[in-house]
């Protein structure tokens, strides 16, 4: 057919959501064998925006169903608009879904109008288009004040970026000032397809550093702290570190150890976010500079696939201040990720590594997806993205999931 022989037009449709709508123009449409090219609809508190891009046959056939649709528009309630688009920008739109695609995550426990006009100007300035925004968090009451509250949406962008450092170092002052996390990612099939998630354990998935309360009920609390601390800021080997701290350790009973474990404090979110990835079939890791013992407490408490971390020596009764086998450290935690993934036949672009310390840069540079979770500034500095503001389910904004289908999940 040639291009004088056909019309397209974009049909708009605004007013009270209802069922029908849809159902009834595009009935109309069929009337005339007319072609969809696109189509896409938006609801915001029962107002619907309805688009539909279609192909008609020139001449005779493009009135007649141009005045049934006003009809049927006035017969449901709703207002339309008819927007003619010619041949060449139409090819010219076609061409643009060959652009690099992106996903910009901005999450909160609410989001402001100032945190969202400051996202979408960086945006802007780096000539990037705003195809598609979609909240992610469930509806949230006026009256009612949530416990824990969180809001996250959904950007879906496409152009070319004019200055990715400048755009990211920009995101990281936004977050720090405005108080807010943004996550940007490339919309490819490897975002889509995440299969494994590998976490760190003491300060992400428990609020503490269990070396540290070893430590204090071993009357050293003060000595290892600093050490620790030092260790998480990058400032010294931890390595190093650890050998010093484990040092430190000795003669303290075994008996202490289950006591801690039994108490551990498990991070908001945790068990929600845990439930969730098993009911959607990801395998899990906790992969940790801290110990076997707590690591297999949580496994079993949180039902995770994989443990590594450093083994105790214990001998009778009391710890040596020596540890077993290598010590894990950043690379070994990247090679432990890496493993992991050949031995399920994930492809290491699939996979998302969680962590709060600098020796966990090497697994959140190597993994699919590098999550900062509530961590050091150096650390946030370095990873993709990061989670400051919600717990740790906050994780499953960033891998697209709505409210609805956790939601879901917790009622089965």
């Amino acid at each position: 057919m040639q291009t004088d022989e056909i019309e397209v037009i974009l049909l708009k449709v605004s007013g009270q959501d209802k069922p029908g709508v849809t159902a009834g123009l595009t009935s109309i449409l069929a009337t005339y064998d007319a072609i969809i090219l696109d189509i896409g609809q938006a609801d915001i508190h029962d107002t619907l925006s309805l688009g539909i891009l279609f192909e008609i046959k020139a001449g005779s056939s493009s009135g007649p169903v141009l005045k049934d649709l006003l009809f049927k528009a006035y017969e449901l309630g709703v207002k339309v608009k008819f927007i003619p688009i010619s041949i060449p920008d139409y090819e010219i739109w076609v061409k643009g879904q060959r652009k690099q695609r992106y996903t910009i995550n901005v999450l909160g426990e609410t989001l402001t109008a100032v945190q969202l006009a400051a996202v979408t100007k960086i945006l802007s300035n780096q000539n990037l288009n705003i195809d598609a925004i979609k909240r992610l968090t469930g509806r949230v009451s006026i009256l009612e004040k949530e416990e824990f509250p969180r809001s996250c949406i959904q950007l879906s962008v496409t152009g070319t970026i004019v200055d990715k450092t400048f755009m990211t170092a920009s995101f990281m002052e936004i977050s720090r000032t405005l108080d807010v996390d943004i996550s940007f990612q490339e919309d490819n099939m490897y975002r889509r397809n995440r299969r494994l998630v590998c976490f760190d354990m003491d300060s992400t998935l428990i609020q503490t550093e269990v070396i540290d309360e070893l430590a204090e009920l071993a009357g050293v609390g003060e000595q290892v702290k600093a050490i620790t601390e030092a260790a998480m800021n990058g400032e010294i080997d931890f390595s190093e570190s650890f050998k010093q701290r484990m040092a430190l350790l000795e003669g303290l009973s075994e008996d202490v150890l289950q006591n801690v474990a039994e108490n551990l404090p498990i991070t908001k979110g945790a068990h929600r976010l845990m439930k969730a990835l098993k009911y959607y079939g990801y395998k899990t890791a906790i992969l940790s500079g801290g110990f076997t013992f707590f690591g297999k407490y949580l496994q079993k408490e949180l039902g995770i696939d994989y443990v590594h971390a450093n083994e105790l020596e214990i001998k009778d009764g009391k710890l040596t201040g020596n540890y077993l086998g290598e010590i894990v450290d950043g690379k070994k935690k990247a090679e432990y990720l890496q493993a992991i993934a050949d031995k399920e036949g994930i492809h290491i672009n699939q996979t998302i590594a969680v962590g709060d310390g600098a020796n966990d840069l090497p697994m959140l540079n190597l993994a699919g997806l590098g999550i900062a979770f509530h961590a050091k500034p150096t650390v946030k500095e370095k990873a993709e993205s990061s989670i400051s503001s919600l717990g740790l389910d906050g994780v499953l904004y960033l891998l697209g999931y709505h409210d609805r289908h956790i939601d879901m999940m917790e009622e089965e």
